[in-house]
């Protein structure tokens, strides 16, 4: 077995941050390591990809996608990734270590779940599912191997390496495991990744209810034909109110099948859970400093950046949506403190606003009721060099219109004077430091 990276390049990559410890698993173009963050002794989970092997097959942009998508997403029932290094041979994701292993597993040595603990999954699922496509993330490939428990019991959505983001036309990647793919997708003519993904939900409410898949056959070609016909029968313990809501995810049509907003009015998702809470989370402990930026690496910057090409990081226009990207030498506590000033301003649109903290070095402005919604512009903040911040700003919620005015008129007269000017003539090895 090929090591994660030789003893030379870990101990310069990790820099005194991560100790690797035991070999979790391992796939075709990856392994996970046991991983210990030496600065807050806590455990990670420690993803190593082999660049050589991603490059032969032409999955970079997969990882890349993989990388931005799980950054958009924090959410309680989403591994968290923490933070990705890279070195000339291997690209490290350090993620949220989930003891509980796969739900999958749970259902192969137990058997089919009773009605109120797969509710309480499926609610799970759900919640990160319907926060995913808040976002513009379809994940495409959703099914008990993907879900993993921790260590209270709740349930994680993993693996979002085939996820495709929102856009203005329907997706045609056939991608996705074969027995919980939605029948659009199989037909290669466009689908809307939404809807995909809530087909794929049913699947996997069948099996947590059933034990087993609602669309078997030894012939591929037979099984994709029962999908798409919506061949399949719920067994006769289904409660009336699961098999009627299955029947509507597992729904052949895209075009009628059941919506998020449909299924939490549904009796069967309603229904007041008998299973006793989960023990609440043990108390977060205290940050060494309340708004330390967080450190920004190379796939930090991709993340952010259009492609490679890193000049998007220190321009002053916002793209399609209005916002603003820039470098600034001033300290984070500098900038949160301009944000704060802005809001609590007299006289302009920043008056109604209240800032709530979003992260360590991160803040969330918030408005009332507009048009389309509560007005919410997000901020945050991450380092690229010792002395060099990058702030990232955008819309969180609203009227896109509204939005962009408050940025043109307010936001960036009152943040000018700290933008980095000199940025187009800082050496080019300071955006990726």
């Amino acid at each position: 077995m090929e090591e994660a990276t030789s003893p030379t390049e870990a101990k310069s990559l990790l820099d005194g941050r991560y100790e690797l410890g035991r070999l979790l698993g391992h796939g075709t173009f990856a392994k996970v390591y046991l991983a210990r963050n030496l600065r807050t002794g806590h455990n990670v989970a420690m993803k190593v990809v082999a660049k050589e092997k991603v490059l032969r097959v032409g999955m970079a942009e997969q990882v890349k996608r993989e990388i931005s998508a799980m950054k958009m997403v924090t959410h309680p029932n989403i591994v968290e990734l923490h933070e990705v290094m890279a070195t000339r041979s291997k690209i490290y994701f350090a993620m949220e270590l989930v003891r509980g292993g796969e739900l999958f597993s749970r259902i192969a040595r137990h058997g089919r779940l009773r009605e109120d603990p797969a509710r309480r999954y499926f609610r799970q699922l759900l919640s990160a599912v319907a926060f995913c496509h808040a976002r513009g993330v379809y994940h495409r490939d959703l099914k008990p191997e993907n879900l993993l428990l921790d260590d209270r019991g709740n349930l994680k959505v993993a693996d979002f390496g085939l996820s495709a983001f929102a856009g203005p036309d329907l997706l045609r990647t056939a991608c996705g495991t074969p027995a919980y793919v939605a029948p659009e997708v199989i037909a290669r003519k466009g689908y809307d990744g939404g809807k995909a993904d809530l087909w794929s939900c049913g699947v996997v409410l069948y099996v947590l209810l059933a034990g087993f898949l609602p669309f078997q056959d030894d012939n591929v070609l037979a099984m994709y034909r029962k999908t798409h016909r919506g061949d399949f029968r719920c067994p006769p313990w289904f409660s009336a109110d699961a098999r009627r809501l299955v029947t509507r995810l597992l729904d052949p049509n895209p075009a009628t099948r059941i919506t998020v907003a449909e299924i939490l009015d549904t009796p069967w998702f309603k229904k007041p859970s008998t299973d006793p809470p989960p023990p609440p989370p043990p108390a977060a402990a205290e940050k060494d400093s309340a708004e330390e930026p967080e450190r920004l690496n190379a796939f930090h910057l991709i993340s952010l950046s259009r492609g490679f090409d890193l000049s998007p990081l220190f321009e002053q226009g916002g793209g399609a949506g209005g916002g603003m990207r820039f470098a600034t030498t001033e300290p984070a506590s500098g900038v949160i403190s301009r944000l704060e000033g802005l809001a609590g301003r007299g006289g302009g649109g920043g008056s109604g606003l209240r800032v709530t903290k979003s992260s360590a070095a991160g803040v969330r402005l918030e408005g009332g009721e507009g048009g389309k919604g509560r007005l919410a512009v997000a901020a945050e903040i991450f380092a690229v060099a010792p002395s060099v911040l990058v702030v990232d700003v955008r819309r969180d919620g609203g009227d896109s219109l509204e939005y962009r005015s408050f940025c043109s008129n307010e936001l960036r007269p009152a943040l000018k004077d700290i933008v980095w000017a000199a940025a187009a003539d800082a050496p080019a090895t300071t955006a990726a430091a």
